[in-house]
């Protein structure tokens, strides 16, 4: 099961959610979530259990429980929808429509 796990401090690591997910069964892999260019964390993160009542436990086991200053949010993760691809979509077709802009902007150039 894949399992989200919000709230994270900024000094949380990956070996600190192996640890904490670890006592209640196998983890096979953690990945905090970073921005790509400060390599921040942006505060969540997600934790594959393979074994379902293992990460059932983890989840009720660690759900608004502190550290590092921060109570975390655990639940299982949501799978990604075709509401965001849409969603993705729209905002590249409303980009063709700004370069449709820009490019009657163009014309008009030429025509000075």
């Amino acid at each position: 099961m894949n399992i989200f796990v919000g709230n994270l401090s900024n000094d949380v690591q990956e070996e600190d959610l192996m640890n904490l997910f670890s006592e209640f069964g196998q983890v096979k892999e953690v990945k905090i979530i970073r921005d790509m260019f400060s390599q921040q964390t942006k505060g969540f993160g997600f934790v594959e259990m393979p074994g379902l009542a293992d990460a059932q436990k983890a989840i009720n086991g660690l759900n608004t429980k502190e550290v590092k200053g921060k109570k975390l949010v655990v639940n299982e993760a949501r799978p990604k929808t075709d509401s965001r691809k849409r969603f993705n979509g729209g905002g590249g077709s409303g980009g063709g429509r700004s370069s449709g802009g820009s490019g009657g902007g163009q014309n008009n150039r030429r025509r000075y």
